[in-house]
């Protein structure tokens, strides 16, 4: 079977039997693509391929400077792709099984300190429509412990301005959590929609809360890009990644007191472990602080 046969039966099984969002499903091209390319490069045939040929996979997109989070959910798709056609019985072993991935692509949190976020928060700090709308969504995202595809997901109808909440839905919109927002929080996504989406979207049709230039629903990659420009500008030199809003706003609730159970709540999570990474974190940072104070540090 081809190489292309193969992919399309993978898509298929994500789209028709796992039933993925479009995010996760693109995420997966993408990873896959870079995959391929390398086996490409190679001279390497998927169905061939052996552990080694993924462990170099995995050192090479290391080497081009990937992030540990990309790196890790790379590896993540690779692993998926093998997995059905082992079980499908395309393949008779599966290659990937044996991939683990480093140790600091699955412990890595990006955390940034108060200063950092309120610096970072703070670049977009024009009155023009695309600040206004960029300055909403970092405060919401710190604000909220949103994932970037669930900001992105979010329609002007999950805004109750009256109750001051946030409405965020799973990806495949089974669950959802109603999240409270600030009085801070409340006024910016008010002015946002009053003085930037309305000159931005132009037809009343579009149902999206955040929308880029050209007045659709704005992408994962584009809010990524923005991120990454204001990281730039504010000078912060720690890895950022699409979720380092998302662990700094998890990590600063329980260094101020918060209860794990009621962040797991906030996060949704569906399993307390999850959440216990961010403890598990906060606790190595404190024996890190503590042993810099012994004599023979």
């Amino acid at each position: 079977m081809k190489e292309d046969a193969l992919l399309e039966l993978f898509y298929d099984y994500l789209q028709y039997e796992k039933r993925v969002s479009p995010n996760t499903f693109h995420a997966y091209k993408n990873d896959l693509s870079s995959f391929y390319s390398f086996l490409n490069s190679q001279s390497l045939v998927d169905i061939s391929v052996t552990s080694d040929d993924i462990e170099s996979f995995k050192n090479h997109i290391k080497e081009e400077g990937r992030a540990t989070s990309s790196v890790s959910r790379c590896l993540s798709s690779v692993r998926a792709l093998y997995t059905f056609l082992h079980k499908n019985d395309i393949i008779k072993q599966n290659p990937a099984r044996s991939v683990k991935n480093d140790k600091s692509c699955e412990k890595h949190l990006d955390i940034l300190s108060a200063d950092e976020i309120d610096t970072l928060i703070g670049q977009p700090s024009g009155t023009d429509e695309k600040s206004i709308r960029d300055r909403a969504m970092l405060e919401l995202l710190y604000a909220t412990g949103l994932k970037v595809s669930e900001l992105i997901s979010l329609d002007i109808s999950d805004f109750n301005q009256s109750l001051s909440t946030i409405r965020c839905k799973s990806s495949s919109g089974k669950k959802e959590r109603i999240i409270p927002l600030y009085p801070k929080i409340k006024k910016l996504l008010s002015h946002y929609i009053t003085n930037s989406r309305k000159y931005l979207v132009f037809s009343d049709d579009e149902t999206a809360l955040f929308v880029n230039i050209s007045g659709s629903r704005m992408t994962r990659q584009g809010l990524w890009k923005i991120i990454k420009q204001y990281a730039t500008q504010a000078g912060i030199k720690k890895e950022i990644t699409p979720c380092t809003l998302r662990h700094s706003f998890a990590a600063h609730l329980l260094e101020n007191g918060a209860d794990v159970f009621q962040l797991r709540d906030v996060l949704g999570h569906s399993d307390i472990s999850s959440t216990n990474v961010y403890v598990s974190f906060l606790k190595q940072k404190s024996t890190n602080s503590l042993l810099k104070f012994h004599p023979h540090a």
